[in-house]
């Protein structure tokens, strides 16, 4: 018979009778803490980040596709008091002119669409005059804002699919910022991504299951610049037009707020928008509340929201998602899911609420948003 001490020295694998996979270890919390469950927002929102419609890439417009259609986000919306939703991905030309037909037209007040770069184009010699001249057409079809995807810094190359990736502040776009900056067009671009998709995929990584499932995902040993290139490359554009408002969507770096606050106090023209980030700010309540606090007048509410999404519960919208959101926001209740999910996403962490006043809540929730994008109250 094996003494205790003995028994340490059998590897794990002899002294376990069953190895459980990590995907399906759903722990139960053992604490008896308080739950409130906010199925309205206390003020009406303005979800400054969600993608009712995708409309073609790199390879060009194709045809427009709507993940939802408006009476199946209203539904939605009404019962979680969500006033409006910003679609983001509304593409250029004729899809932007049916993104727009289909919501913002069809329901005043109710959607708002933003269209995108013609990514396709970039390798053009004319592309900057051609840029902004798209701008200038959305912006009279009706278009509020300007959408840039990580596709710009990550993904667009020197001849769009392939040769060097092209930086995001390269001179060729400068047209285009000053176009969308003379029309008051406010820019929401997503320039990065968390920093553990630039690190190895190992034991360290605490988005090892995110990642393990999501190879694709990871930008670590190729050619792509680190985390820190990106936003400094962003920090660039945002000092060269400066009357050109920027949204740096997912809290622009939510895992670093102390570089967020360095660039917020440096660049006037940035907003945050806190979009698929509860996640992060949530593990961080005290800093997060701080932060917010001293921003509250540039930080919009966001889901990053995707209609019957299914790889990303995170961003599935339905009323759990903004339950969630409004539960982040509104209460200080302690240690719950930050998605509608058995398995937490991103990272094996639970998150605590932050409990704003109801004077911030209102500018989080909807007034920064209204001034932003020159809305009536």
């Amino acid at each position: 018979m094996l003494s205790a001490a003995s028994a340490f020295l059998i590897p794990p694998a002899e002294q376990t009778k069953e190895v459980l996979p990590v995907e399906q270890f759903q722990p139960r919390s053992m604490l008896h803490v308080h739950e409130t469950k906010v199925e309205r927002a206390a003020y009406p929102v303005i979800d400054m980040h969600t993608h009712i419609t995708f409309a073609g890439g790199l390879e060009g417009p194709g045809e427009i596709r709507f993940a939802a259609s408006a009476e199946e986000c209203l539904a939605v919306m009404d019962r979680k008091n969500i006033r409006t939703m910003v679609n983001l991905t509304g593409g250029y030309g004729a899809n932007l002119q049916q993104a727009i037909d289909k919501l913002q037209t069809a329901h005043p007040g109710r959607f708002i669409v933003f269209t995108e770069p013609a990514w396709s184009k970039a390798a053009d010699a004319d592309y900057p005059r051609v840029q902004a001249d798209l701008i200038e057409d959305a912006h009279k079809r009706g278009a509020k804002g300007l959408k840039i995807l990580k596709t710009l810094g990550l993904y667009l190359r020197e001849n769009v699919t392939t040769g060097k990736l092209v930086r995001i502040d390269d001179r060729r776009f400068d047209l285009m910022w000053e176009a969308v900056g003379a029309l008051n067009m406010p820019v929401a671009i997503h320039s990065s991504d968390p920093e553990a998709f630039f690190l190895p995929i190992d034991r360290y990584n605490e988005r090892w299951e995110e990642l393990h499932a999501h190879p694709d995902w990871s930008f670590y040993g190729k050619d792509f610049p680190s985390n820190r290139e990106l936003q400094e490359a962003r920090r660039n554009i945002m000092r060269r037009h400066p009357r050109t408002q920027f949204i740096c969507l997912h809290v622009a770096d939510s895992e670093d707020l102390a570089y967020v606050s360095e660039c917020l106090d440096e660049h006037k023209n940035m907003h945050v928008e806190i979009a698929a980030r509860i996640g992060e700010l949530g593990r961080q309540p005290r800093t997060a509340y701080q932060f917010i606090e001293k921003y509250q007048d540039r930080l919009m509410f966001g889901t990053d929201a995707i209609p019957h999404g299914t790889q990303t519960p995170q961003q599935v919208f339905n009323d759990q998602l903004y339950e969630i959101y409004y539960r982040f926001l509104e209460t200080r209740d302690e240690y719950f899911d930050y998605a509608p999910a058995p398995v937490p996403p991103q990272g094996r962490w639970r998150i605590y609420g932050i409990g704003l006043p109801d004077q911030i809540l209102k500018k989080v929730y909807y007034q920064n948003a209204e001034r932003l994008l020159g809305l009536s109250a």
